[in-house]
């Protein structure tokens, strides 16, 4: 069977093919056939596309994004990275979809009330929701009536008690929408069962903090198996600094943005995703690669946003800890989660009380799918890389499957 999965972003298209044989899923993950992907950054947009070995790079005829899907999809039966005979050997298409809103707590085959419900909720993701649209619309007039199926970043987080998911404001505004929503829901829920299927244990029995840490960084409290808690809310912008997000200030701050310096909500918007976070304290990057070179410059205002990122992350491992009454392990994912050893390091000093020894060596050698934590450590630490294309793929599968 063979599955495409669409992974939009606000300026990216990301997309890859899968094929699972013998309709069995396959214990651990497959390198895609075909990968693609849209960069509408400059002008019309620049397509890469990696399949049988060879890479490619093409210059898009327009900025229209359907058509811009349309010519990606070319690739997969045309030239020198053709993987089909026909566009009609694919049987599903999985898309991330960032925001399902309360309605949707597991991947949803995509009929007009879905797509009408992810319409509804683009004020809540607007960056992404009207990407996700496109995609499923392109595909409909590209592959007619195959199967597609959403997979929510909302998602895993649906299940978390409600004194987690509900805001101290007047309790009318949860009627109507307002909560603790969660996000890299897909994320989250492949590196818990991911870390449960390294360790041989079962994903019931462990206490998980997972670390998904980006350009946007989110982390989630697995207990039992589900999200408990999260440091993403009602929008992504809540909780961790990030590349360019502030992450949770004090929202008297905007208040008083707008009454002493007439700020608008445009402005506020601007300054809090795109201006805010390493970026902002730093006046350098977002990028914490650029960061990390800066500190080694002795730039004071690098050191001072790396310490505030991790002063952050630290409080809110601490803050996931609270309600999972003990730690079996810490789990870092992403980008930066991935690659940053200095961030894990820094990330585990003084969690020590809880019986958590951090393997320096272990830590520096690049680690992948392992546990980077002492022989003698209470608390696994766990480095895993995210598989969120094929974790949308599997879910699709298993959707359409069943």
């Amino acid at each position: 069977m063979k599955i495409l999965v669409l992974n939009a972003g606000s300026s990216t298209q990301k997309s890859c093919l899968y094929e699972i044989k013998n309709n069995i899923l396959p214990e651990n993950p497959l390198e895609p056939l075909w990968e693609g992907m849209i960069d509408w950054g400059s002008g019309n947009g620049i397509l890469k596309v990696k399949a049988n070995k060879i890479k490619q790079e093409i210059k898009l005829e327009s900025n229209n994004r359907p058509q811009g899907i349309s010519q990606m999809l070319t690739t997969l039966v045309k030239g020198e990275t053709q993987v089909l005979e026909q566009l009609k050997e694919i049987e599903i298409v999985g898309h991330r979809v960032v925001h399902g809103g309360a309605e949707y707590s597991t991947a949803t085959i995509i009929t007009p009330a879905v797509k009408e419900a992810i319409a509804r909720l683009i004020p809540l993701a607007p960056a992404h929701n009207p990407a996700h649209l496109e995609g499923i619309e392109a595909i409909e007039q590209i592959l007619g009536k195959v199967p597609q199926v959403a997979v929510f970043d909302t998602a895993f987080h649906r299940k978390m008690p409600r004194a987690a998911a509900v805001y101290p404001i007047p309790y009318e505004w949860y009627d109507r929408g307002i909560r603790r929503y969660g996000f890299h829901g897909t994320s989250h829920k492949y590196c818990a069962e991911r870390c449960a299927q390294i360790l041989g244990k079962p994903l019931e029995s462990l206490k998980i903090i997972t670390c998904h840490l980006g350009n946007g960084g989110s982390l989630a409290a697995v207990k039992n198996g589900i999200s408990i808690d999260t440091t993403m809310g009602f929008t992504p912008l809540e909780g961790l600094m990030m590349g360019t997000r502030s992450g949770s200030i004090d929202p008297a701050i905007l208040i008083y943005l707008m009454r002493e310096h007439n700020f608008n909500a445009e402005q506020l918007n601007e300054m809090l995703n795109k201006q805010s976070g390493l970026k902002g304290v730093s006046g350098i990057s977002g990028d914490l690669r650029a960061i990390l070179t800066a500190i080694g410059e002795n730039n004071q205002q690098a050191i001072l946003a790396f310490n505030i990122y991790i002063h952050r992350l630290k409080a809110c491992i601490g803050q996931m800890l609270a309600g999972l009454d003990g730690l079996d392990v810490l789990a870092f994912t992403a980008g930066v989660g991935e690659n940053a050893a200095l961030v894990r390091e820094k990330a585990c000093t003084g969690f020590e009380f809880l019986g958590l020894k951090l393997d320096l060596e272990k830590n520096v050698s690049h680690p992948m799918d392992e546990d980077i934590a002492t022989v003698e450590s209470k608390v696994r630490v766990m480095v895993v890389h995210t598989e969120e294309d094929w974790a949308i793929a599997c879910e699709s599968f298993t959707m359409v499957d069943c």
